[in-house]
């Protein structure tokens, strides 16, 4: 996750986008299962609608460009460095679902572990940003099928299986996402994405002290991913462990010099 995707307005000032976009469900950790209070199913999206993201003349030009000079590449060597030229692009301008489309393109046409991996990445990133249900649905099905295919070639990578993981998560099955990111757990106990998620997953279904514990471990292992650090101190002053969530928000002030960082961190402080 990126710090765009996870820190803005929430009681005032920060918030993480996943966590209310994502359906309501208890995780259950001390009996292994998870209780669903909410879901959706949620329909494909117009796949044109998707990739049509608006760009400046000048973006505009130099894709019109690459993709003129895509559908004449005679390669597939070619064909995959433009489809990756126009993805770029694309991804620079914040277009990731459009960066994604264009991966896609390239895996199609070279079908290799590594083309399926780029565009199953860029469709997990895609997702993660989106907002509209029926983007979220189709991105996140792409996602699955591409980094799916990786991970049929090399079961153990658990980042890959991750982010399948919270696909799931967010789907109609969530479930099978926190059935996922246990068995990741359970291969790897220190694994940063497992406990990081499991940390956000339990934010959200409002289970702050069990959110609190998991933030622990993460920092433990990993005391320099800053999301987690900040998130340990949210956890704390949810569940109204005021001292431990003053010194949590000190130490994350001392962390980093973001001023969106801080400023969350400014707002927390002021009501403890």
């Amino acid at each position: 996750m990126k710090k765009s995707q996870i820190i803005i307005s929430v009681l005032g000032i920060a918030c993480i986008v996943v966590l209310f976009s994502l359906p309501r469900f208890i995780i259950d950790n001390d009996e292994g299962n998870a209780v669903i209070s909410e879901g959706e199913n949620r329909q494909d999206a117009n796949v044109e609608e998707i990739h049509d993201a608006p760009l400046g003349l000048e973006e505009r030009n130099s894709i019109n460009t690459l993709t003129s000079d895509l559908e004449k590449a005679e390669s597939k060597e070619k064909y995959a460095s433009l489809a990756e030229e126009v993805a770029s692009l694309y991804t620079k301008s914040g277009k990731y679902d459009s960066a994604a489309f264009f991966l896609e393109k390239a895996a199609v046409k070279t079908e290799t572990v590594e083309s399926w991996e780029k565009a199953g990445t860029a469709y997990y990133d895609a997702y993660s940003f989106a907002m509209n249900e029926q983007k979220v649905a189709f991105l996140a099905d792409k996602a699955k099928t591409y980094l799916n295919k990786v991970l049929e070639k090399d079961p153990k990578r658990l980042d890959l299986k991750t982010k399948v993981a919270m696909t799931y998560v967010s789907s109609s099955n969530p479930m099978q996402g926190i059935t996922m990111l246990r068995e990741i757990l359970e291969e790897d106990p220190t694994n940063e994405d497992g406990l990081f998620n499991m940390g956000v997953l339990s934010m959200q279904s409002g289970q702050y002290k069990r959110a609190a514990e998991r933030f622990e471990e993460l920092v433990r292992y990993h005391p320099e991913n800053l999301q987690g650090q900040f998130y340990l101190g949210v956890s704390y002053f949810e569940s109204k462990q005021n001292n431990k969530a003053k010194k949590q928000f000190q130490l994350v002030q001392n962390m980093n010099s973001d001023p969106m960082v801080l400023a969350s961190v400014e707002s927390y402080l002021e009501r403890l």
